[in-house]
């Protein structure tokens, strides 16, 4: 996935999980599937969430980028967007993404760029839009996410609740 340290995220946000000793480039990453896909977040913030995916080596036999490498970045995307809304004391779970394929890619790298079509109090749900280096759109997706609380054993970065 590269280096996260250019990742620009809210001040308010830095604080929060500053303070509750929280790693934020990893809690707020794309995890070790989207490390091996090369997803990078370029900015994170409720609000917007951008990220990049190369189309090499994310590619299906015909040689287009793979509909299930545009999904796993609208996920990453929208769960990040999410999990900033939720803020610390929530963790978002994903429980339903659709994607809808405009157009094939055949390299270089692909943007995608979430933001909130709703951010309830247990639900969050973002439109990701993926586009190409000419700005073409190459897939629309959409992410609901459940926003529940944190639990002991959510994950070593992930702070406990109360």
């Amino acid at each position: 996935m590269g280096e996260q340290q250019h990742v620009k995220f809210p001040q308010e946000v830095i604080d929060e999980y500053a303070a509750l000793g929280v790693d934020i480039l990893a809690l707020f990453s794309a995890g070790h599937l989207g490390n091996r896909m090369g997803v990078q977040i370029v900015e994170a913030a409720a609000d917007r969430v951008v990220g990049t995916m190369p189309v090499e080596g994310n590619t299906q036999p015909y040689g287009l980028l793979h509909g299930g490498a545009s999904a796993v970045l609208a996920e990453t995307l929208g769960s990040v967007g999410a999990m900033l809304h939720g803020g610390s004391s929530k963790i978002a779970v994903g429980v339903d993404l659709n994607c809808t394929h405009h157009r094939g890619a055949r390299s270089g790298l692909v943007t995608g760029v979430a933001t909130p079509v709703h951010q309830g109090r247990s639900t969050a749900t973002y439109e990701i839009v993926i586009s190409d280096e000419q700005g073409r759109r190459v897939c629309t997706a959409r992410l609901t996410c459940l926003l529940r609380d944190v639990r002991a054993g959510d994950g070593a970065n992930v702070p406990a609740a109360g």
